[in-house]
């Protein structure tokens, strides 16, 4: 059976929503401080049918994802500290926007007209996530709240020319906005005054048994949208190419449990990992509107979620460097594998890749990305399956 056939029931699966319209809320607090006194707030989203997401303005991350089982019983889905100071000394990006260029820069920095732009080296020779103080360390200004059929957060941040190495003078928008349909879109847009490169996305660590459940998400199942993957060098650099995922432990056309193979060592890519920390290249390619990239099933609760995006590429990050040593909320010990990311991205080290799509944003263009998280359940017939495109992302 070819991608094209196989995925028909996933995307049946991953679009099974909740219910009919219902009116959502957003409400502002304090979240918390940070050392300097700086006070960080928060805005939750919240709609009729049990789905909540709290969004903080320290690097305009999600801070916590409540989402119904099977049963209506809500879990928080996502991995989390429980105030500022874990934010602040763990650089794990729980929830956070990472940027300017997510991912990795090989050698720490790229060429742009002739000119070297040097970038930290905050993962051994390599950057990762922007920097020592990418986006995910910047304190945002919370611009607009919203409630309404459609409960809303946007957030704002003027990245200065040179900061942390980057050109241009940066000017970032992102609203959050969840619907009645348990639908959680990201959008994205940014502009520039002078050439740069750019690559957004979350890097939220999702796990649908809920991050207090005490199972890790090994036992969950994956589909990817995706032909062919990027492979990487012993730095986790890719090597420019693209390799069919056919036959391989990378092929998630149809789903597969994550445990299967995450720690199977006969691949020398998943070593050199630790497991996956790749970026698949989603058959769609770029797209002006949201295709379907990939879905997540927990089977025990029964909790589903489906990325949409007009990104082509997906970072799958199976929280291979979770070491037990990070207390997030409950005071619960984070460990290896319970959590993964699937990162909706441009692929990573673009900027020294001429062979991969170009992140560059010129002056007078303006970035944009559209990424929408869908939650459902498998085993309760509640709502349509919907085929196209989530509405609330057009």
């Amino acid at each position: 059976m070819g991608l094209k056939t196989g995925l028909a029931g996933t995307v049946a699966l991953a679009l099974t929503v909740f219910g009919s319209a219902q009116a959502a809320t957003a409400t502002r607090a304090v979240f918390g401080k940070l050392d300097d006194g700086t006070a960080i707030e928060a805005v939750t989203l919240s709609n009729a049918k049990g789905v909540s997401a709290r969004i903080i303005a320290w690097g305009a991350a999600l801070q916590s994802l409540k989402v119904p089982d099977r049963r209506g019983e809500t879990a928080d889905v996502v991995l989390s500290y429980p105030d500022m100071t874990g934010y602040q000394k763990a650089p794990q990006y729980f929830g956070a926007t990472v940027g300017r260029f997510a991912n990795r820069i090989g050698g720490a920095g790229f060429s742009l007209d002739g000119q070297r732009f040097a970038t930290p080296a905050n993962n051994g020779r390599n950057t990762l996530h922007g920097g020592d103080h990418g986006f995910d360390k910047r304190v945002w200004t919370i611009s607009e709240v919203e409630s309404g059929k459609v409960s809303a957060v946007t957030l704002t941040y003027v990245s200065p020319d040179g900061e942390e190495g980057f050109p241009g003078t940066l000017r970032t928008r992102l609203t959050y906005a969840l619907d009645d349909q348990n639908r959680l879109t990201l959008t994205y847009s940014a502009t520039t005054d002078r050439p740069t490169v750019v690559n957004l996305s979350n890097h939220s660590l999702f796990n649908l048994a809920g991050m207090a459940s005490g199972r890790d998400v090994m036992g969950q199942v994956l589909t990817i949208a995706a032909n062919a993957y990027t492979p990487v060098d012993k730095a986790l650099i890719p090597t420019g190419k693209l390799t069919p995922v056919a036959g391989t432990d990378f092929d998630f056309r149809r789903p597969h449990r994550i445990g299967e193979r995450v720690r199977h060592a006969a691949d020398p890519q998943i070593l050199i990992g630790r497991g996956y920390d790749h970026n698949w290249a989603l058959s769609a390619g770029t797209t002006a509107r949201p295709h379907f990239a990939a879905q997540l099933l927990d089977p025990p609760s029964g909790r589903t979620m489906a990325i949409w995006t007009t990104e082509p590429g997906l970072q799958f990050y199976s929280g291979n460097f979770l070491d037990g040593t990070i207390p997030g909320v409950d005071g619960l010990l984070y460990r290896q594998g319970d959590g993964i990311a699937l990162e909706p991205q441009h692929f990573p080290d673009a900027p020294n890749q001429p062979g991969f799509l170009s992140t560059r944003l010129d002056p007078g263009q303006t970035y944009r990305q559209v990424s929408v998280y869908i939650f459902g359940v498998k085993g309760r017939a509640e709502g349509r399956a919907r085929h196209q495109a989530p509405r609330s992302a057009n």
